[in-house]
């Protein structure tokens, strides 16, 4: 652009500032949320690529398919001795496993949770950490070594050097000393390799689970040159699951276990088992949002350029008089776009920066600009936005005709081609206003939903102590001393609990009379008084108790008959009409149970994952994994503070690791919680964003039909008439927004309730709720301009040019 049209273009902007405000505005505001909601899903998206090689790099999912399972699906882990035995069928193999398991730093007798993991000697011809101090590859030679964080280098050690120092560490239960061999650089926050703390992997060979296929205790991750190569491998898989997986689970093993390569930087949202992909979809989500969000504020630029395309009219006609041609004006006007669109990008960089801390409150997160990538994106959408927003505007006005320009009275108004297109970009930009409105209404209700919804039990007023899960000789005197807490009311163990705390159990249940297997069922062995601390709710017969003895499972041999309760899930999947028909009966062959009670459903895991069918069994005595479940009376904080210190007196090397059941579900809806956050606010501004652009075309239109306005007063037209001949104008578009705005509303939503469990219906309301919501926001938007020029004096508007 040369001096001329630079000159040109300020005169323009400052001529009209109000409009000048609203187009560089409204693209400020979009290229802001577009940058925010951009910044995250970089961050989503970034997982485990800070590796280098990481494109080498594969996790080895089992992935089941059983009749009825509650654990179909692909999951991440792998039994333990899966590597060695891959290793025999191909000697060349580079592979490595991680084994994530409780760590304990003791220092002065108190013990300090830390991540950790157990890796085996391969973990550096797989993985390239980068080394502070140290030799990864030498360091995890001997197993009394240990590799450490340059983050837990400085908590423990401050200023000294780590290198050579003594550590007293609990690894999965087990206490010693390790010899300090290196220090690694903290990982980023982008990872699921979530460990602080690195020990050799010991040997496991002899025990039970390690080579028992369908056991997951691991990952298990493979390295290799091509994606070719690995893709050629895994065509492999199958005839080798066929053959190791004989004995265990049976001929043709790998139509029931599957095994499946995975690149390690698609793990972050791949989603596990049975579960909805919803980290992916909320990704999609919110960069769809942004897109669209910036989309909209384009739209407003072309509305607005194309409104005021006559005012720079006889510009354009002096110019082509001058000599000047279409190309030279299309470019000085795409230019000009391009100029409002850089000063937009800066005015953007400052509110993201602004809000991110609020974007980082409301979505649980800690992004932050990067300003190296950031600058050079920004210049680069900054071009393509001048571009996409300067271009037809441009084509427009360089089409005026000098001659007729020159010789009318008025400047061209574009015509009845033009209010069309205007208004068929006000149609679009309310369509996904009110997509966003519906969408944002629903998301709430969801969420409402699974946090109101009945789980089958009390969560008020109970505290899971999932660190007794590490605790051994303590257990028994710990839960003795919880009991005589005043404010304690019951204690009891499980297997699992809420918030999805303890362990994951299955197995086939066959039934009478009929061939195979029978269906799979969770099952959850829990101790005393299990039920009546949750509060479960009976539906027919009877709960474990002690004066039954058959109901002690721990006393049965495997061909004796185990008492066993049931959920209302399961009734059905055991083909029992009824819950009352269901007791009494028994079930099983060579394992026989017997039903003596059906409970209603208890939801103890995420409400993305299907409510599946299980039993209980009875475990009286102390168990080998379980959680504890206390439920209190008055007020939280004491009570936590008492059954703290009853912990740090008993066993103090050992982190305390509580809260209370609504703590633990929350941790379940955090991420549908966060991802419906920053859907609202990027929705929200998105209909800022178009309401703007209404507000800045309301206020054009009225101003060029004021002497109209003062005829039709002149004839007698009331200010009421004025008013709704200038909102009818923009309510049309508005309405008609909706035939677009139901049905894209109403297949997303759709796709997105499915991977909930207990999901709301997608009622009507939500869709006119939404466009009652757009219309009152259309009419706040025109309704000062429309009542400020049916106020005007007919014969002050009848003079107005």
């Amino acid at each position: 652009m040369n001096r001329f049209a630079l000159l040109t273009l300020y005169r323009s902007l400052t001529r009209h500032r109000l409009y000048a405000l609203l187009n560089i505005g409204g693209l400020a505001l979009g290229l802001a949320v577009f940058l925010v909601l951009g910044l995250y899903v970089r961050f989503e998206t970034s997982y485990e690529k800070w590796l280098p090689h990481h494109q080498q790099i594969y996790l080895v999912q089992t992935d089941w398919h059983m009749e009825n399972s509650p654990f179909n699906g692909a999951y991440p882990n792998t039994m333990g001795g899966l590597l060695d035995e891959l290793k025999q069928d191909f000697p060349s193999l580079t592979g490595t496993r991680i084994e994530p398991v409780p760590f304990t730093v003791i220092r002065n007798g108190i013990g300090v949770s830390e991540d950790g993991a157990r890796v085996d000697s391969d973990f550096s011809k797989v993985f390239d950490l980068q080394m502070v101090q140290g030799s990864l590859a030498s360091a995890l030679a001997a197993p009394a070594n240990v590799l450490i964080d340059e983050t837990v280098a400085q908590k423990y050690f401050g200023a000294t050097n780590p290198v050579g120092q003594t550590m007293t560490l609990r690894v999965n239960g087990e206490q010693g000393s390790y010899r300090v061999a290196g220090v690694f650089k903290t990982l980023p926050k982008a990872t699921d390799l979530v460990f602080s703390i690195l020990v050799p992997l010991p040997p496991h060979a002899n025990e039970d689970n390690w080579h028992h296929w369908g056991s997951t205790s691991l990952y298990t991750y493979l390295r290799f040159a091509t994606p070719a190569a690995a893709h050629t491998f895994e065509a492999k898989l199958d005839d080798f699951a066929d053959r190791h997986g004989k004995a265990d689970i049976g001929e043709h093993a790998s139509k029931t276990l599957q095994l499946r390569l995975l690149p390690i930087a698609r793990r972050h949202l791949t989603p596990a088992g049975m579960q909805a992909a919803s980290a992916k979809q909320t990704v999609v989500t919110l960069g769809i949002v942004g897109t669209l969000a910036l989309l909209i504020a384009i739209v407003n630029y072309i509305n607005l350029a194309t409104a005021r395309a006559g005012l720079r009219a006889r510009e354009v006609a002096m110019r082509k008089v001058l000599g000047a041609s279409r190309a030279v004006l299309v470019r000085q006007f795409i230019g000009e776009a391009i100029l409002m669109a850089a000063i937009a990008g800066l005015i953007s960089l400052a509110m993201a920066e602004l809000g991110l801390p609020l974007v980082n409150a409301a979505g649980g997160l800690s992004l932050a600009i990067p300003y190296s990538l950031a600058v050079p994106a920004l210049a680069v959408l900054v071009v393509l936005v001048g571009i996409g927003a300067g271009f037809y505007p441009a084509v427009l006005l360089s089409r005026f005709p000098a001659a007729s320009v020159l010789s009318s009275s008025r400047a061209p108004g574009g015509g009845q081609a033009g209010s069309r297109a205007r208004e068929i970009l006000v149609i679009f930009q309310f369509a996904l206003a009110i997509a966003f409105v519906i969408g944002t209404l629903v998301l709430g209700a969801q969420i409402a939903h699974v946090r109101n919804a009945d789980l089958g039990f009390k969560r008020d007023g109970l505290i899971i102590v999932r660190s007794l899960a590490e605790t051994e000789s303590q257990r028994g005197k710990l839960m003795t001393a919880f009991e005589k807490l005043p404010m304690i009311r019951s204690v009891t163990l499980g297997g699992s609990n809420a918030g999805g705390s303890g362990n994951n159990n299955a197995d086939n249940v066959p039934l009478p009379g009929q061939p195979g297997p029978g269906p799979s069922l969770r099952w959850i062995s829990v101790g005393k008084a299990f039920f009546s601390t949750y509060g479960a709710h009976l539906i027919a017969g009877r709960v474990f108790d002690d004066e039954h003895g058959s109901d002690d499972s721990t006393h049965r041999g495997r061909n004796d008959t185990r008492n066993i309760v049931i959920n209302r899930q399961a009734v059905a999947v055991l083909g029992f009409a009824s819950p009352q028909a269901a007791v009494g009966q028994i079930v099983g062959k060579g394992n026989p149970r017997k039903i003596i009670g059906v409970i209603d459903d208890m939801r103890f895991f995420s409400p993305r994952v299907p409510m599946d069918a299980t039993y209980y069994l009875y475990s009286p005595r102390t168990q080998g994994f379980a959680v504890a479940t206390l439920r209190y009376s008055g007020d939280l904080r004491t009570a936590m503070a008492a059954v703290k210190r009853v912990w740090q007196q008993i066993a103090p090397e050992i982190p305390f690791d509580a809260a209370s059941a609504d703590q633990r579900l929350d941790e379940l809806y955090k991420a549908d919680d966060n991802a419906a956050h920053l859907f609202t606010i990027g929705a929200v501004l998105a209909v800022l964003i178009g309401c703007v652009g209404l507000w800045g075309l309301a206020s054009f239109n009225t101003a060029r039909r004021i002497k109209e306005i003062g005829i039709r007063k002149t004839l007698g037209a009331s200010s009421f008439d004025v008013v709704k001949l200038l909102v009818r104008q923009f309510l049309r578009p508005v309405l008609i927004a909706n035939l677009f705005a139901w049905p894209l509303a109403w297949l997303a939503l759709r796709r997105w309730l499915a991977g909930f469990d207990d999901a709301i219906t997608l009622s009507p309301l939500y869709f006119l709720a939404a466009t009652m919501l757009a219309l009152l926001i259309a009419v706040l938007t025109v309704i000062t301009q429309s009542l400020r020029a049916a106020r005007t004096a007919p014969a002050w508007a009848l003079r107005h040019e």
